[in-house]
C-alpha cells in the first residue's frame, strides 16, 4: 500500500467508517537520520486518532533507536513492524518477508522495538515465509508472542507468491491455534467485502482483519466492516453518483496534503480502481485517468450517469497481482537461519520509505 495510505486516504476512510488506520511503510533509518522524505510519510492530521506508524528495518539497534523516536516524540499513539513487504529492493537488503527465516535476527528487532516503546503498543504483520519451502510463520508469531508484542497479523501468503493466487487461510487458523489466546491474531489477505472478512474470521477463528488491496476504489467498505461486525445490515452499495462525490472528496483530501498540482496527479491512479466494474466509455475513462486539475476533473465526473447501479461483478481482485517469482535475497541468506548478523549495506541512510 505504498504510495496509497498517506493523510488524505486515511481521511476518507476514516470518513467512511471505523478503523485503525496505518501510514505508509517507512524505514527506521529514515527516522534515525531525520529523513525528509520519511516525515512527509508519516504526516498525521491533527484529529488522527489512533495514529499508527508502519516501520521496517533490518538493524535491531536501527530499529529499537526508531521506535524510542517515536515514544519521545509523541509521533504516534502505535508502532507496526512490517515483515511482510515482497518487493526486491526490501528483501535482497534481507528486510520485509525475507527476515523472519533468520530468527534470532528477528526476535532481536521486535525485542528492541517493544522495549523502546514504551507505552506504545508493538504490533508485526508477516507472511507465511520466503516460499514454500521456506515457511517461517509460526516460528515468527512465537518469537513476536514471547517479545511482548500486542497483536500478531498474517497476509496468508508467501513472499514468492506475492499478491497473486489465492491467500491460503488455513494458515492464519494455524496460526491462531498456536498463539495464547489473549493474544490478539488478524488475518490477511483476499478480504474484498464485507462477507469476504465475515468467512475469515469464521474459517480461522482470528481476532480481526487486516484490509490492504481491497479499499482500493473502495473506501466505503470499512463502513461495510463495521456495519458486518456489530451485525447490523450493510449499506447499500453506493451508485455511481455515490462514487463519482467519493471520488471528488478523495482527490480534495490529497490536494490538502500535497499540494493542488501532486495531489490531482496522484488522484489520477485511483480513477481505474473506483471505476473498476462499471461500463464507462473508455474515452471518459481515459481522460479521468489524465485528469490535471479539479475544475477538470468535476467536468469529467458531471458525464457518468449517477443512477447507474454499483456493478454486481465489482468485488474482487484490485491493484498489484501478477504472477510468483523469485524472492531476491541477499547472498547467502539461506545458509543459517540462527545467524543474527545483519546483512552488510541493509541500511540505507539516504531511504526514506
Amino acid at each position: 500500500m505504498a504510495g496509497i495510505t498517506n493523510a488524505g486516504f486515511r481521511r476518507l476512510c476514516r470518513e467512511q467508517g471505523a478503523g485503525f488506520y496505518v501510514c505508509e511503510m517507512i524505514t527506521s533509518r529514515g527516522l534515525v537520520e531525520n529523513n525528509p522524505l520519511t516525515f512527509r510519510m508519516i504526516a498525521m492530521d491533527p484529529d488522527e486518532q489512533p495514529r499508527s506508524m508502519q516501520i521496517y528495518g533490518v538493524d535491531p539497534a536501527t530499529v529499537g533507536a526508531a521506535v524510542r523516536i517515536v515514544a519521545e516524540r509523541d509521533l504516534a499513539d502505535h508502532v507496526d513492524l512490517n515483515f511482510g513487504c515482497p518487493v526486491p529492493k526490501v528483501t535482497r537488503r534481507g528486510g520485509g518477508a525475507a527476515l523472519p527465516y533468520k530468527r534470532r535476527l528477528f526476535e532481536a528487532i521486535v525485542r528492541a522495538a517493544v522495549d523502546n516503546a514504551g507505552r506504545i503498543p508493538v504490533t508485526v504483520k508477516m507472511r507465511i515465509g520466503i516460499n514454500d519451502e521456506h515457511r517461517t510463520y509460526l516460528d515468527a508469531g512465537r518469537l513476536a508472542a514471547d517479545a511482548g508484542v500486542a497483536a500478531v497479523a498474517l497476509h496468508a501468503r508467501t513472499a514468492a507468491q506475492r499478491y497473486s493466487g489465492t491467500a491460503d487461510w488455513s494458515a492464519i487458523a494455524r496460526l491462531r491455534e498456536s498463539l495464547p489466546a489473549e493474544l490478539p491474531v488478524l488475518g490477511n489477505g483476499d478480504i474484498f467485502c464485507a462477507a469476504d472478512a465475515i468467512a475469515m474470521v469464521a474459517a480461522t477463528g482470528c481476532d480481526g482483519v487486516v484490509v490492504g488491496r481491497g479499499c482500493l476504489g473502495r473506501p466505503w467498505l470499512f463502513g461495510d466492516l463495521e456495519a458486518a461486525f456489530a451485525g447490523r445490515p450493510l449499506p447499500a452499495p453506493p451508485a455511481l453518483g455515490q462514487v463519482a462525490a467519493t471520488m471528488r472528496r478523495h482527490a480534495v483530501l490529497l490536494q490538502q496534503h500535497m499540494g493542488v498540482d501532486k495531489g490531482i496527479r496522484d488522484m489520477r491512479k485511483h480513477i481505474a480502481w473506483y471505476l473498476k466494474g462499471f461500463p464507462v466509455g473508455s474515452e471518459l475513462r481515459r481522460r479521468l485517468g489524465l485528469v490535471a486539475s479539479l475544475d477538470e476533473l468535476d467536468e469529467l465526473l458531471g458525464q457518468l450517469d449517477p443512477h447507474q447501479e454499483f456493478p454486481a461483478d465489482a468485488d474482487g481482485p484490485r491493484g498489484r497481482q501478477g504472477s510468483p517469482g523469485r524472492v531476491v535475497l541477499p547472498e547467502h541468506w539461506l545458509d543459517d537461519p540462527e545467524d543474527p548478523s545483519v546483512p552488510l549495506g541493509a541500511e540505507l541512510e539516504h531511504s526514506g520509505g
